[in-house]
């Protein structure tokens, strides 16, 4: 149990890591767009998520009243960006590797706290988690600097008319789901390499006369 102290804190960061991809998954806020055409924006800002794009309008609502008006994406659109193809396909991927990794981790403690001092039922386990994590940490840090990059330099989106979406914002800005993949990324890569860091205790045996 002494030499496991540094894994146990990597399932704690691995579990929150990996909690934290999942919320990123479903927040709409990745790229935030500001648009002059107020006309059915209402507020000016539009959300540009990787499964939908929202905003906040006032029609059809009575006066002093508002509603957000969201339009999922489709997986045969092809007016959708490559970083946000790749966002959908890879935190999908980040999300399994990391429920695996976990999974690994939670076995090889269970045999750490169980008393169970079987070195291939307890290494093996903590350096699949491992890269497991590391993986999933990976695979969020693909889309999210993609989308950042694209942020950055600003980069239009042909919508549809339907989508009531210009092609290009005033400006964008990074929405508050590319931070919290950025902290899923660093809690991730430390829980992997805390796992990674794992040394079967060696035992001595004392022979008495």
């Amino acid at each position: 149990v002494s030499a496991s102290h540094l894994q146990l804190a990597a399932f704690a960061l691995g579990t929150i890591g990996w909690i934290l991809c999942t919320v990123s998954m479903g927040i709409v806020e990745w790229r935030v767009w500001h648009v002059d055409n107020t006309t059915v924006i209402s507020s000016g800002i539009a959300w540009v998520g990787i499964w939908k794009v929202c905003f906040i309008t006032y029609l059809h609502v009575s006066p002093g009243y508002r509603e957000q008006f969201c339009h999922k994406f489709n997986s045969y659109d092809s007016f959708i960006p490559q970083e946000i193809f790749a966002a959908q396909g890879l935190l999908l991927v980040a999300m399994f590797m990391g429920l695996l990794g976990l999974a690994a981790t939670i076995f090889a403690l269970r045999n750490v706290y169980m008393g169970i001092t079987h070195k291939t039922l307890i290494t093996p386990f903590f350096l699949v988690g491992g890269f497991f994590y590391i993986f999933s940490g990976l695979c969020i840090l693909i889309p999210v600097s993609w989308n950042f990059y694209s942020v950055t330099h600003n980069q239009s989106i042909a919508f549809p008319p339907s989508y009531y979406m210009p092609s290009s914002p005033v400006a964008q800005e990074a929405g508050a789901a590319i931070p919290v993949g950025i902290v899923a990324v660093i809690l991730l890569l430390l829980s992997g390499t805390f796992s990674l860091l794992y040394r079967f205790p060696v035992t001595t045996n004392i022979i008495t006369k």
